[in-house]
């Protein structure tokens, strides 16, 4: 239930005031929002009180969607209803309500779809885009190849090269590793609140945001993205002086002009800026975070990746990588993707969204305004639709005779008004990146570390992740 309103208005499964009431689940603010959600997972919170029900992270209460079934009631038949992003208090004082991922009503329609549009025109889903994914699939192999199968750490280099794809989409041309701007772009962007995994002083804003001062954390904010912003004005001034219509090179490019053909809309500096932090954000972590999960998952189950090798022999030409034509020759692959995909549960829930108005569903009137939470790990080890959910099984997208299968409740992007725009890149170079480095490398543990050791558990942030761990890349022979 909800506190302070009529009976009649609310009524939800859980209603927790204290810790005694809820059996000790109650989460307090220096709790984050993924150890929040390990611990609905853990206690089973909608097996006792069903699909629907309220949490309270300190003075704030959310509505938590649980189960495919419920998620996908509320984000497609309901799509209006759940449809708006919500007020989550660091990312407002951060956007200003500019950009893509934090914005609302019709300045985020038209957001999205310049956005959407201008990523077909440079290559989403296109031949042109697979050839700058696998220029950087090369690069990432020579890196490998440099430390000759001995131990290495994959986290920087990874999140190096899926950010350069990103780049070369928003600006047309990809960085060398240690070119001392990508450096400090990449720098910056992982100060940002939704890349920190240490400090609590985001998580207590967004609680108490009145208490910004005594955390210090719209100090810290603002003073990142003044520095994040002088630096892209630099990079955006530069593409404004040579900028041709007839010649455009990428994102940025496409906005400055649309910019310069409709001054004074919503084309202006600050949703160029948040709009490019967005896909930057949005296009590296997720991906690379995945890709370093399925490196770990291969030297833990070496019998499935000799699988995906054998595969990969028999489809691929000698001394070839496999390319996006490949995908459908490669069912095993196909299905090891997805299931690391889904078993890895990077972004178990989601990106907040909110209620634009009072919503009937389910039984429960929801007020408008409601923060809601669709838990995506609910759907991705639902019960009901996983055969082994609790583990790594690519069977679960095969079919008795080894074809590949889609599966209903596989929304690692979310689905419905909200779900990632980057879904499609995404898939691109989760195959391209993955594929190709297996071609090329069989992934082991260190000498001294057996498959057994190798640790599974994630570490909380935004994104779930692995914890720190060594890869040795050998040579195929």
């Amino acid at each position: 239930a909800f506190s302070n309103q009529p009976p009649n208005v609310v009524l939800l499964a859980c209603y927790c005031r204290t810790p005694q009431e809820c059996c000790g689940i109650f989460l307090t603010p220096l709790l984050g929002a993924l150890i929040a959600d390990t611990l609905l997972c853990k206690q089973g919170l909608s097996k006792i009180y069903g699909n629907v029900f309220t949490v309270h992270f300190g003075p704030r209460r959310v509505v938590v969607l649980a189960g495919y079934e419920t998620i996908k009631d509320a984000l497609l038949n309901h799509a209006e209803e759940f449809g708006e992003r919500a007020e989550i208090p660091i990312f407002r004082k951060m956007t200003q309500g500019n950009g893509i991922a934090f914005s609302h009503g019709e300045l985020w329609k038209t957001m999205r779809r310049f956005t959407l549009s201008t990523l077909r025109d440079f290559g989403m889903g296109k031949r042109t885009l697979e050839i700058r994914i696998l220029e950087e699939v090369n690069a990432l192999i020579k890196y490998f190849e440099s430390y000759h199968g001995k131990p290495i750490d994959t986290k920087m280099i990874l999140n190096n090269a899926v950010s350069n794809v990103i780049c070369s989409i928003l600006f047309g041309e990809r960085f060398e590793y240690d070119d001392p701007v990508f450096l400090a772009l990449l720098n910056m962007c992982s100060k940002m609140p939704i890349n920190s995994k240490t400090s609590l002083a985001p998580q207590l804003y967004n609680f108490y945001p009145s208490l910004g001062f005594l955390s210090g954390a719209s100090k810290i904010v603002l003073q990142n993205i003044s520095e994040l912003n002088a630096f892209l004005q630099k990079l955006f001034q530069e593409h404004k002086e040579e900028l041709n219509e007839n010649d455009l090179t990428g994102f940025v490019d496409a906005f400055l002009l649309k910019q310069k053909q409709k001054p004074h809309t919503a084309f202006n500096n600050g949703n160029l800026m948040f709009s490019t932090l967005d896909l930057f954000a949005a296009g590296t972590e997720t991906t690379s975070t995945t890709v370093r999960w399925g490196l770990l998952l291969m030297m833990k189950y070496p019998e499935i990746q000799r699988k995906i090798q054998e595969e990969m022999n028999h489809v691929i030409e000698p001394g070839e990588l496999p390319k996006l034509e490949d995908r459908k020759k490669m069912p095993y692959t196909e299905a090891v993707i997805h299931e690391i995909q889904r078993f890895a549960n990077i972004v178990p829930m989601g990106v907040s969204r909110s209620t634009p108005s009072d919503v009937n569903f389910r039984g429960y009137v929801i007020p408008k305004g409601t923060e809601i939470i669709p838990l995506l790990t609910s759907a991705l080890n639902d019960e009901l639709h996983w055969k082994t959910p609790d583990q790594f099984n690519p069977s679960h997208f095969l079919d008795a005779s080894g074809n590949f299968i889609r599966r209903e409740a596989f929304i690692p992007f979310s689905i419905g008004r909200r779900a990632c725009l980057g879904e499609g890149l995404a898939k691109m170079e989760l195959f391209l990146f993955f594929s190709g480095l297996l071609r090329k490398f069989v992934f082991q543990p260190p000498p001294g570390v057996d498959k057994s050791d190798l640790d599974l558990t994630a570490d909380v942030g935004f994104t779930l992740t692995p914890m720190p761990h060594l890869v040795c890349a050998v040579p195929c022979e």
